[in-house]
This record gives structure tokens, sequence and C-alpha cells, in this order.
């Protein structure tokens, strides 16, 4: 199986960093690192997870994704998203990298990063069904979110995982 440009959990997750304020290809792990100072529970981070899964991002069983190209700009433009139209989606404007981080922008890194566990898991399991292998090797940028990959290793699909660390 494999996902055609432009619908790409990698660039759905490198939208994310672009309008937390941290470099594309470069500050994911930062945004991964602010996820936890939001609570996966809180009405902010499901509110913002909602809004997600029903205007950007199609999630299918299998794993895959459809992203709605009206919220990206990635394929046209030299910035990630329309940011006028994200923030109306979220109430709040694109941060500045010299901004301070407030309750918005940890609430929406939880959102993302739980929605991209969640994809990797249902991806895992559809890799698992398809192959019946027991051991899985992962590599690219997506596959050093250690978070994702901390849930994928509980969730016991797989009796070993490799992850190929140069990306």
């Amino acid at each position: 199986r494999e996902m055609h440009f432009p619908h790409s959990l990698g660039l759905l997750y490198s939208a994310f960093t672009y309008y937390l304020g941290f470099e594309v290809n470069s500050g994911e792990y930062k945004m991964m690192g602010l996820a936890p100072y939001a609570d996966r529970n809180a009405p902010l981070v499901q509110q913002f997870k909602s809004i997600i899964e029903k205007e950007l991002v199609k999630v299918f069983a299998d794993g895959s994704i459809e992203m709605n190209q009206r919220y990206f700009s990635y394929a046209h433009d030299l910035k990630m998203v329309p940011d006028h139209q994200w923030k109306r989606l979220f109430g709040f404007k694109k941060r500045l990298p010299s901004e301070e981080i407030n309750e918005n922008h940890t609430a929406m890194a939880q959102a993302i990063q739980l929605l991209t566990e969640e994809i990797i898991l249902k991806m895992a399991a559809t890799a698992k069904a398809i192959t019946g292998v027991e051991n899985l090797c992962l590599a690219g940028g997506v596959a050093l979110n250690c978070v994702a990959n901390g849930r994928l290793k509980a969730s016991g699909l797989f009796k070993d995982i490799f992850i190929q660390p140069a990306a």
C-alpha cells in the first residue's frame, strides 16, 4: 500500500509544525514535545481534534488519509497552509517563532499528536493483517515520532519493532 502526494501524514504533521511557529522539516520534534503540555482529554484538545477530523483530513480504517486541499497550500505556495483559513477554523493566528506559547498552541499540538498516533496504529494494524509478519521496520520522518512509536510498541501488534534512525 502507498499514499500518493498530496496526501501524506508527514505533510499533515508538518502543516501543524508550521502553524505553531516551528521550522518545517526540523521543528516537528518540538511540536511532539509541546503536545504533553496539554491534557489529552482537555475540552480544547478534543475540540481541535474534532475540527481536524471534520475539516482537514479524512482518516480511513486502513490508516490511509485524504487531506482537504482547500486548507493546505504546500503543493502550490511557499507556505504550508493558508493562515487566514486556519485562523478561522481554530480561532487563533499562526504563532510567530518569537511569540510565547499558550494553551491554544499546546492543545493544537496534542490534538494532531493524538490523531497521528491513531493513524499510525491503523496503518500498522493493516500491515500486520496483510502480511502476517511478527516484526515491523519503520523509516522516514514520521517514524521518528517516539511517542507514537511508544503507543505502537505498547499495542502488542508486533513482536519486535525497528526504527531506522536516518530519516
